[in-house]
């Protein structure tokens, strides 16, 4: 079975935030909550680097860890998710995540609490796939129907490489050993551990 990854490639993105939108348009996000955003590290000086970010799906989610409730579980293709009917919107995960992806609808000057959203890596919920439900709270199962999430397929670079982990860390291998730098990707290691020497 596939174990699904994200990558971003920053010698590549050049910050237009069609993964943002694409995302956003696909899952119909609620207004406060950005399943994906776009950071620049550097903005303005030489050299700057810029880097799609969202939940990662890491291999030991510490959101998972920290849920009172365990409204977090991880499908067969290595996805973290999680069920909005049972989360009760304490924070905990939003706190633990290292990437920021636990996100609070925000409505007003002072935000709103409520269910948690995250980044589902098109791969809907625990609800019927293809189901009303599903859509309405989770988004698009674009997994069940074969395609791989909005943000990768939408990004014009192909800086954003989401699937298949192997088939991901292939394709960047190759572009590094091209270009002869850029091993290291930023929160690789942080979310699914240094590679073994």
């Amino acid at each position: 079975m596939a174990r699904m990854k994200f990558i971003c490639d920053s010698e590549r993105c050049i910050e237009c935030n069609g993964c943002v939108t694409a995302c956003k348009a696909e899952n119909d996000v609620p207004w406060g909550v950005n399943r994906r955003r776009v950071v620049t590290m550097g903005d303005g000086q030489p050299g700057e680097k810029s880097i799609s970010v969202a939940c990662m799906h890491c291999s030991d989610a510490p959101c998972m860890a920290v849920c009172p409730v365990d409204c977090f579980y991880r499908t067969d293709e290595g996805v973290v998710l999680h069920d909005k009917d049972v989360c009760i919107g304490c924070g905990y995960c939003s706190y633990a995540c290292p990437f920021g992806a636990p996100q609070f609808p925000s409505n007003g000057a002072f935000g709103l609490r409520g269910k948690m959203d995250k980044c589902t890596f098109c791969a809907g919920g625990p609800e019927e796939h293809g189901s009303a439900a599903e859509l309405e709270k989770y988004g698009r199962n674009r997994l069940s129907e074969g395609k791989l999430p909005a943000c990768a397929e939408m990004c014009s670079t192909k800086a954003l490489l989401g699937g298949d982990g192997d088939v991901v860390a292939d394709i960047f291998r190759t572009r590094v050993l091209h270009r002869g730098k850029g091993s290291e990707v930023w929160g690789w290691g942080t979310a699914y551990g240094k590679p073994s020497k």
